[in-house]
């Protein structure tokens, strides 16, 4: 199933500017995707993944006899091109910070890929599912993720991650050297996940650029963008706005139901195809109005009251086991003024 929220431009931008150095016109490109080149020229512009696969499938029937496009094609994602997204990754605390943020808000990307991340004892782990993706484009948009992925850790560390390995479930292609030449790393094939994994010791490392300040204010901006983008798309985003008109943790299925006039079992049913549920919808929504008024300097006690919690014990213990934090540690971390290096 293809991503359901609209994604920035950015994408099929880098997607214009690779084929044009194969001599493919922008128009050739860009032909039957409903994408202006005046689009593409707006960093604000904003596309379907629809649109952005009709522009990956022209860009396969032009240069699909080039060896690992898709790597190729990733490579050119560098973390400015993520814009508020990236900027989050480059100013997080540490690696586990920046993998955290990095699935937490895979939505604000052009991944076709959904993420999981997942921590053991020895290693961690960041799974890139593609069994949603179309066959025709899923090797390409593949490379591309991972391609972009090693990218990003470049650009964010400065530096290779020792330690760090790919396996794919892809069959080792004839062009497998491309892999190293493009990414600096050679993947295992024919694994039955497609994994990056990171040494367990490397996660708590802290990066170059990290500013615990500025990436909680970054973060903030990337969960409004995301509510935004959320709140323009199908039933979800119509459930999204009735619970940000009430009181979202206390509000009922039946009752939000009835406001768009669907049956319970009819709203549990779209929201099912939109694959969410209406209690991760209000626990999402509960979350980014507890915050939006934490960072306003509420008190945990008032926002507890305007959400419609009994108290600040109750809203303490659903905002931490929502977010693995108290609202009033969450509150301190973007207060405290980070000291020089």
């Amino acid at each position: 199933m293809l991503p359901q929220l609209p994604r920035s431009t950015a994408g099929a931008a880098a997607l214009v500017e690779l084929a044009a150095e194969y001599a493919v016109p922008a128009e050739r490109l860009l032909a039957g995707s409903g994408i202006t080149e005046t689009a593409i020229a707006d960093p604000a512009a904003e596309v379907t993944a629809a649109a952005e696969l009709a522009v990956v499938r022209n860009l396969l029937r032009e240069l699909g006899h080039v060896p690992g496009l898709g790597l190729i094609a990733g490579h050119r994602y560098h973390v400015g091109l993520f814009g508020i997204w990236g900027f989050a990754l480059l100013t997080s605390p540490t690696i586990r910070d920046a993998l955290g943020l990095a699935v937490r808000f895979v939505d604000l990307t052009n991944s076709f890929s959904r993420l999981a991340y997942t921590e053991s004892a020895t290693e961690a782990l960041l799974e890139f599912d593609d069994s949603g993706v179309p066959a025709d484009v899923r090797t390409f948009l593949l490379e591309r993720d991972v391609a972009s992925a090693l990218r990003l850790q470049q650009d964010i560390l400065r530096a290779p991650l020792p330690g760090l390995r790919l396996e794919l479930t892809l069959p080792e292609p004839p062009e497998a050297g491309v892999f190293a030449e493009v990414t600096g790393v050679h993947p295992v094939f024919g694994a039955p996940r497609n994994v990056l994994v990171v040494p367990h010791e490397a996660l708590d490392r802290p990066l170059p650029q990290a500013h615990p300040l500025v990436a909680a204010t970054a973060q903030d901006q990337c969960a409004a963008l995301l509510r935004a983008r959320h709140e323009r798309v199908g039933v979800a985003g119509r459930v999204r706005q009735v619970l940000l008109a009430g009181r979202p943790g206390r509000i009922r299925q039946e009752e939000v139901a009835a406001a768009l006039a669907l049956s319970p079992r009819t709203l549990h049913r779209r929201l099912a195809a939109e694959e969410t549920t209406f209690r991760d919808l209000a626990t999402e929504t509960t979350v980014l109005l507890a915050q939006e008024m934490l960072a306003a300097h509420l008190t945990v006690e008032d926002v507890a009251a305007r959400l419609g919690y009994a108290g600040a014990p109750a809203f303490t213990v659903a905002f931490k086991k929502a977010t693995g934090t108290t609202p009033g540690s969450w509150a301190r971390a973007r207060r405290t003024p980070t000291r020089p290096s």
